[in-house]
């Protein structure tokens, strides 16, 4: 009898244990599809992500988000998170992806599972255009204070440099510091500076100068996602069918997308 008891505890224990291993092993597209939304991480940050004047999140990065979605038949939801602790999000799963102009750094791809790269950018150093002359290589920028975003690619290029730099919460931010003369430079991505800075923009008086590198973006989702997969596909979907160069278009970033 003893034994028939242990045997059937036993059997309950491993019924137990496989209940919950099942349970922990949905996928991130099970989990999307069933709470009906992709949750994407995001900043402000033209031209890829920003709002209207209706409040509504709208740019390249943001309309593909959109479309991406709608392809999974669920709703997108834009939370605007702290660019610095974007792994941190993710790994809490707060959000299921980092869609937000993120540059394929070393760092990025062995805290995420990232997609294609989609987008080419570089990291420019933007200054008043009454001093831009002065500006013209690396080596003349030392002894100017920068302003960069925490935890971007600026700021990556900006301590390797050695220069003195001052973390800020968002690209944006950055540039408010050149133009309140808080900071001398700012060093953001050449598509938001293209968006962002020069005649006919709020920021008419200043313009960017040394290109510090080159790099790719692409969208982060948590190890293992299948997600990775799907959003593969619907690029190369998206690039055949002319949608991804349509929208590219509307937002002025045609120049920069890489085939895919």
């Amino acid at each position: 009898m003893k034994k028939i008891i242990t045997f059937l505890m036993s059997a309950i224990m491993v019924l137990s244990l496989v209940a919950c291993g099942s349970a922990k092993e949905q996928t991130d597209m099970e989990a999307v599809k069933e709470k009906g939304v992709l949750v994407v991480g995001i900043t402000d940050f033209a031209p890829m992500d920003y709002e209207d004047d209706n409040g509504e999140w709208i740019g390249f990065d943001a309309d593909m988000a959109k479309a991406f979605a709608k392809s999974l038949g669920v709703k997108v939801e834009f939370v605007e998170i702290d660019w610095d602790n974007k792994v941190m999000e993710l790994d809490g799963k707060t959000i299921d992806c980092v869609w937000n102009g993120m540059t394929l750094t070393d760092e990025v791809k062995s805290a995420m599972d990232c997609s294609n790269a989609y987008c080419n950018n570089a990291q420019v150093v933007v200054v008043n255009k009454d001093v831009a002359d002065k500006y013209k290589d690396v080596d003349s920028l030392s002894g100017l204070k920068f302003a960069v975003e925490a935890g971007s690619a600026g700021e990556k290029e900006v301590n390797a440099l050695e220069l003195e730099c001052t973390p800020v919460k968002a690209q944006s931010d950055a540039l408010l510091e050149v133009k309140s003369g808080t900071s001398d430079a700012a060093v953001i991505d050449l598509l938001m500076a293209g968006a962002m800075i020069g005649e006919g923009t709020g920021y008419a008086d200043l313009t960017y100068t040394v290109s510090l590198n080159s790099e790719e973006y692409g969208v982060g989702f948590r190890k293992g996602s299948d997600l990775v997969d799907a959003l593969n596909k619907f690029f190369a979907d998206s690039y055949k069918d002319g949608s991804m160069m349509k929208c590219a278009k509307q937002y002025g970033v045609q120049e920069s997308i890489i085939e895919q």
